[in-house]
């Protein structure tokens, strides 16, 4: 089978490894620090904290920005891992639904306009496959809501598909709102397991390094003289472990990404006008990671059952969040999604990709199903 993921990981993360738990320091250390210094770099922006998971920055995003809120509520997308939703759950706030756009994959900026209410304590966006969300557009629905109801509700943008994607030429991360990467063994670049939560201005970012740690100040004498924690946390904190491993995947995750977008832009050229096919859109302001290539099929069924005969992996990757028991409480009125979530297929395009196999995936879709 052609697979539909694999781990990038680098040849030399290995020996990074070794080198470092011979030297005996695997907590947070120097190695988070370097890595930390560099991702901030390579994102533009300096307030930037490592995490032991995509989802628990999530969750620490909406405690510093909606934590301990009443009778709140956070605009979100159904359409996504359900580590985006839980991490509402986590902070004891409601799930209010958003449909999605058809054409994206992502939120529906209409929809969500409408939902805007006194209640709202926070906006969850998803850049679903990669796909940056109209910034700029959701900044004016903001602007409008402000307006109105005389708050601005703060904005988290899951970025967890969405390593090395651009929106008007920045990095997803420098857009004003709190962003959230995953580092999880199939992201463009992994530590293993790890995330990285990046923020707006330098007091959200001091309070993240601190409540990763149970809102104890690293670099005090805590031997000697232990401070005070003015504010609880939690242990979320990344270790020299994983950003060993990070260090090492960081300049090859350049050439992942490349690779992923190349792979797309060959699809694109061979799979326009298909029949029964439906691509995703593409415009210049946007540009996708491509963390997967998502398209809309008729008879999703019988597609599938052809790649499979092919030997190519497929699937819809994540499963709508609101059919599960847990959020029955939220349940809303989806008509878009509920047409996508039953066309909804990704085909594999990743950096493992030869020329003969995405030939082999294009030609497959080409011929029918």
């Amino acid at each position: 089978m052609i697979p539909l993921f694999k781990v990038p990981m680098s040849k030399d993360a290995p020996a990074a490894v070794s080198e470092l738990l011979a030297g005996g320091q695997v907590g947070q250390g120097p190695k988070v620090e370097e890595f930390e210094r560099l991702l901030r770099q390579r994102i533009g922006n300096p307030h930037a904290a490592t995490v032991n998971s995509g989802t628990a920055g999530l969750q620490l995003a909406l405690h510093l920005v909606a934590g301990g809120a009443p009778d709140g509520e956070v605009l979100t997308t159904a359409l996504t891992m359900e580590a985006t939703n839980w991490a509402i759950l986590a902070n004891g706030l409601r799930i209010r639904w958003v449909d999605v756009d058809p054409a994206t994959l992502n939120v529906d900026l209409d929809d969500l306009a409408r939902k805007i209410s006194p209640a709202t304590r926070a906006i969850m966006v998803v850049h679903f496959a990669g796909y940056p969300v109209d910034l700029d557009r959701l900044s004016t629905i903001l602007d409008r809501a402000e307006a109105e109801f005389g708050f601005r509700p703060p904005v988290i943008e899951d970025c967890a598909h969405a390593w090395g994607a651009t929106y008007k030429g920045r990095p997803l991360g420098n857009h004003g709102n709190l962003s959230v990467f995953s580092f999880q063994a199939v992201k463009h670049l992994t530590t293993g397991d790890g995330g990285l939560l990046v923020l707006p201005d330098e007091a959200l970012h001091r309070r993240a390094e601190l409540l990763r740690w149970f809102g104890i100040d690293r670099k005090a004498d805590r031997l000697r003289d232990m401070p005070d924690i003015p504010e609880w946390g939690f242990k979320i904190h990344m270790t020299d472990i994983n950003a060993s491993i990070g260090l090492a995947n960081l300049a090859w995750s350049d050439e992942v990404l490349a690779r992923h977008r190349a792979n797309a832009a060959f699809y694109d050229g061979e799979l326009a006008g298909v029949p029964g096919l439906r691509l995703t859109e593409r415009h210049p302001d946007h540009q996708s990671s491509f963390w997967v290539y998502p398209m809309l099929v008729e008879d999703r069924a019988a597609f599938v059952k052809r790649m499979d005969a092919a030997g190519i992996m497929v699937s819809q990757v994540h499963t709508r969040n609101d059919v599960h028991s847990c959020v029955r409480p939220y349940t809303a009125l989806l008509p878009a999604l509920d047409t996508v979530d039953r066309r909804l297929v990704c085909v594999p395009v990743g950096w493992w990709l030869s020329e003969d196999d995405r030939r082999h995936v294009a030609d497959t879709i080409k011929a029918g199903w």
